[in-house]
């Protein structure tokens, strides 16, 4: 496939399916609007990615002073 029949099925599946953004991250705000389910469902995953990062430090930690601890002085 030619770079310009592959521009031209990029237009068209563009076309077809309606979209007005790239898919991926965009730097810039779009006139589209997000639904308010979709926004909650973004929010729920955040904060549950931010709880299991923390929960992944504090084991973390733990394991570290642990074996601090169970090392014994100087070691």
């Amino acid at each position: 496939m030619c770079y310009e029949e592959y521009e031209a099925a990029i237009e068209a599946f563009i076309r077809s399916n309606g979209i007005t953004r790239c898919p991926t991250a965009c730097a810039l705000p779009t006139q589209g609007t997000v639904a308010a389910a979709d926004r909650a469902a973004l929010q729920r995953y955040a904060e549950h990615r931010s709880q299991s990062r923390r929960q992944q430090i504090i084991a973390r930690n733990r394991s570290f002073w642990t074996s601090k601890v169970l090392a014994g002085p100087g070691e």
